[in-house]
């Protein structure tokens, strides 16, 4: 192919996916709904698994328990009702060694798409009952006579809608590849030869149609190094412009104040504080711009030893702003390192949405005069208002919260500040490289003092009593209470059929397909959302902790409500505090013994984690009860291993290797979002190297000007900007 037509090809990628061929006003509607909207989204759409049939299972020769693909002939359909609203689909399966019988819920379009006579893969686990083989709610592929019917040994499975099935998104992505067939490769050839990839074409014809599974696996190779790359380019030029044209602060790291600041702590720091504290400080005394992430687990002391860096701020003559996500937080970070600010001769000031106005201006006048070393706030500290007069460190605490424009936005109070992070999300090393690029990393992984016990227990719907058993226990001793709602005013009943609903889509076997649930402010709750809580909450009340002080906390409160609520439950004035999707990180109620959290399978195992902390924090014993309503066994080995460990950091590999990192970080992140293929479980590897490469390439060429590398610039930056438009940005 010439270079016009190469050129062609590529720039065929930012058309919209209108100019695809058999892409219908309807079906770009319903691609929409699938975030495809250009040629590019199409043919990066990519499958979330396959069916080998080169291993395909005979009925006779299928496994009761396991998950198989049986091919066969259709023998009989028929659609049934056993409740009005309850469509089911009944398919009689025969292969020449046994009948199997397969069932399909709430899919009766499967009639106009299935016949008598027709050959058809099924995926999905294989149950015995009623003296038959059987299958509920499997993938479905015909093999022949409909439309996109696949053909070859391996079937890619595309996300895909009720309004345009896997079949038709297959054949969609195989008309978007013939129309940029060609395109020019941005990867330079000598990273393609030191790894051996393939190239870009074929590698996407190979992820979508691989001839077999190792061609896909190949393909798979190609493409997350590809992403990966471009993202590592990114995050480091993005770096290199912060710094640039400004002179690096080097703090003072040995000043009066970070001094005092140590000898007024009431206790002392632990081995893994220390270490982490002296690796900020080096840090932020480096010649170069500081980019540290600190990773503690939930409970391990993360904000004191941040205060280190906030001291030798005001040490070196300059401000320091401590951005949280919440105001909750913001205030309880404000009670806390409040007196040691005071003994150790450190101005501090909080800004928060709802800080009345007077108060407002008094504090952006001192903060601009150079008169607050240290403002602790919310969002409110990106307005435009704030202005320090010099800005030295910027910390951002549960940084995986704020979109990259937010931390940017911080980042430019000042010319070149430091920049310091801080998560109770435990992550990985390698995905903290996907996210952040250019940085240095401390891990905190044990509590400090931490003498007491926690116990987590998964108990299915019918035995939620026992959990409200314990909880009655505690409130009898004296202690308190959490429940966690997220379907928030939903009956048992009702929470109980969204899970089987849930239970009943395809795929979720084998991977995670719950609704995203976050524990931050459920701020876009609507009305009636806010009043079903309330009556949840009354319903507890007059029901269930009868002899008790039940209260709801949820996002639509007004802040200062928020704070009353809480400041009631932690004075034990309210002994059961109810909550729609949070409960702040950071919240500290040693009194707090029991926490229940309804719907569990719809949170992630890092979120489950972060919430089980604001239990057993004092000597007391803590108890956490996950009740799931879902039966897949999938959902239910997830929730198991909240039993079997309380480190985070191994939960988070485990989450990791189920879900993508967009979930289980949050969906505001650049990298989360330019990330389709990487599992960083799996790709460690890959992320280091890319990270290498990456470095490697900005060293020699900074601006990737080079003609070698001018299509490797222009895809990175594509790449992040399109990132940013997911986040909003």
């Amino acid at each position: 192919m010439d270079a016009p037509d190469r050129l062609a090809a590529t720039l065929a990628l930012d058309e919209s996916v209108g100019r695809v061929r058999l892409v219908s006003p309807a079906r770009a509607r319903a691609l929409e709904a699938l975030g495809v909207r250009t040629v590019r989204d199409l043919v990066t759409h990519f499958p979330r698994r396959y069916i080998d049939l080169s291993r395909r299972e005979t009925v006779a020769s299928a496994a009761i328990g396991e998950q198989c693909t049986v091919e066969g002939t259709v023998h009989e359909i028929k659609l049934k009702r056993p409740k009005p609203k309850l469509p089911l689909v009944e398919i009689t399966l025969v292969d020449g060694t046994g009948t199997l019988m397969v069932t399909a819920f709430r899919q009766p379009w499967l009639m106009d798409q299935v016949r008598a006579g027709m050959r058809i893969a099924v995926a999905g686990k294989l149950e015995f009952n009623y003296g038959f083989k059987r299958m509920t709610n499997p993938y479905l592929e015909a093999l022949e006579g409909a439309e996109g019917a696949a053909a070859g040994m391996v079937i890619p499975v595309h996300p895909a809608t009720e309004k345009l099935s896997a079949a038709w998104v297959r054949r969609l992505v195989g008309n978007a590849l013939t129309q940029v067939a060609g395109l020019y490769d941005p990867l330079p050839l000598e990273l393609r030869a030191k790894y051996r990839l393939m190239s870009r074409g074929a590698a996407l014809a190979a992820i979508h149609f691989p001839r077999s599974m190792d061609e896909a696996s190949e393909a798979r190779r190609r493409l997350v190094y590809e992403e990966l790359l471009f993202l590592e380019l990114m995050l480091m030029e993005e770096g290199r412009e912060r710094a640039e044209g400004c002179e690096p602060v080097r703090h003072v790291t040995d000043g009066p104040r970070l001094t005092a600041l140590a000898a007024a702590l009431p206790w002392e720091l632990t081995d893994e504080q220390k270490a982490a504290r002296d690796d900020i400080l080096a840090a932020l005394a480096a010649p170069a711009t500081a980019n540290h992430l600190l990773l503690g687990d939930v409970g391990t002391g993360k904000t004191v030893v941040a205060a280190h860096a906030l001291a030798a701020a005001a040490d070196t003559g300059g401000q320091a702003l401590l951005m949280a996500p919440t105001e909750v937080l913001a205030r309880q970070h404000g009670k806390s390192l409040g007196p040691l600010f005071d003994q150790a001769g450190i101005s501090w000031g909080v800004l928060t949405g709802s800080t009345p106005p007077a108060e407002r201006e008094a504090v952006l006048a001192r903060v601009a005069a150079g008169e607050v070393d240290v403002l602790v706030g919310t969002h409110a500290l990106l307005e435009d208002d704030v202005r320090p007069r010099r800005c030295t460190l910027a910390v951002i605490d549960e940084q995986q919260r704020f979109g990259v424009d937010q931390r940017a936005k911080l980042l430019a109070k000042g010319e070149a500040p430091d920049a310091l992070y801080l998560t109770a999300t435990p992550i990985p090393r390698s995905l903290a490289l996907a996210l952040f690029g250019n940085l240095t990393l401390s891990y905190i992984r044990r509590r400090p003092h931490d003498t007491s016990a926690r116990t987590t227990k998964v108990v299915a719907k019918q035995e939620r009593g026992r959990a409200y058993d314990a909880a009655l226990a505690a409130l009898a001793r004296g202690e308190q209470v959490y429940v966690v709602c997220p379907l928030v005013g939903a009956s048992a009943e009702e929470r109980d059929a969204k899970a089987g609903k849930r239970a009943g889509r395809e795929g979720d076997e084998d991977e995670y397909a719950y609704a995203a649930i976050s524990i931050e402010d459920d701020a876009d709750l609507d009305g009636g959302n806010v009043a079903a809580a309330e009556r949840e909450a009354a319903f507890l009340q007059q029901k269930t902790f009868v002899d008790w002080k039940v209260e709801l906390l949820h996002g639509r409160l007004p802040a200062a409500e928020k704070q009353d609520v809480m400041a009631r439950f932690r004075a034990g004035e309210t002994q059961v505090l109810v909550a729609t999707t949070v409960i702040e990180v950071g919240v500290d109620v040693p009194n707090a013994t029991v926490m229940i959290v309804e719907d569990a399978d719809r949170f992630g195992l890092s979120q489950l984690h972060q919430l089980r902390g604001r239990v057993g924090r004092g000597e007391k014993p803590g108890e956490v009860y996950l009740v799931s309503a879902s039966r897949t066994d999938a959902a239910l080995r997830r929730l198991a291993a909240m039993e079997t460990t309380d480190d985070g950091y191994e939960l988070a590999a485990y989450d990791l290797s189920l879900r993508r990192e967009g979930d289980i970080l949050g969906n505001r992140q650049h990298g989360a979002s330019a990330l389709k293929l990487v599992n960083v479980v799996r790709d460690g590897k890959v992320i280091e190297a890319a990270h290498a490469d990456a470095r490697a390439l900005l060293e020699e060429d900074p601006r990737l000007e080079a003609p070698a590398h001018r299509a490797l610039g222009r895809e990175a930056r594509l790449a992040f900007k399109r990132a940013g438009e997911v986040q909003g940005g």
